[in-house]
């Protein structure tokens, strides 16, 4: 499968052969009773490894595997209001977006217009000015309130990554409110 007529070989110990004609590197395989494998085939001339290629195989896929276990995937959590929710209730809201925000989430909020209280967009915006004011030390402005049809939001960012809760600090937490 490899198509060009030299290749930068390193040997079955891992030791670097040089620059052979792909003849010889293939010679050096079988006689070693083992694979010639491309591992950088941009390079010039392309990389081969004398290795098993079914060894090879598995290395990659476990490196991948442990690629996709070290993103992080960051979730957009949403809080909902209204002109007309009062203070109580918001207090819950932002109690709620805080706790997401320190878990490293996103969070958009939202307040939704019904009737003729588009009117009064003003009303909606002084509550979103409150809630960034509110939630400032533990967050930033990542898109600013904008009104979208009948609805108004904005999304906050966390200030600085949070840390996904383990098993163990999560036990640990309802101890320390009681004490």
């Amino acid at each position: 499968m490899i198509r060009t007529a030299e290749v930068r070989l390193i040997g079955p110990d891992n030791e670097n052969i040089g620059v052979v004609p792909i003849q010889k590197a293939l010679q050096i395989a079988r006689d070693a009773d083992l694979d010639l494998v491309e591992v950088a085939p941009n390079s010039d001339p392309p990389v081969c490894r004398v290795m098993d290629f079914g060894k090879f195989l598995f290395e990659r896929t476990k490196k991948e595997r442990e690629a996709k276990k070290a993103q992080t995937k960051i979730e957009v959590k949403e809080i909902r209001l209204r002109p007309k929710t009062n203070e109580h209730h918001r207090g819950f809201k932002t109690r709620d977006a805080r706790r997401w925000l320190t878990e490293g989430n996103k969070v958009r909020v939202t307040v939704r217009f019904r009737g003729r209280e588009i009117t009064y967009p003003e009303i909606a915006l002084e509550d979103l000015k409150e809630i960034a004011e509110e939630l400032s030390d533990v967050s930033t402005i990542e898109q600013a309130p904008n009104i979208e049809g009948k609805t108004m939001g904005m999304v906050l960012a966390p200030s600085k990554p949070g840390k996904k809760k383990t098993a163990a600090e999560a036990e640990k937490e309802p101890a320390a409110e009681e004490a």
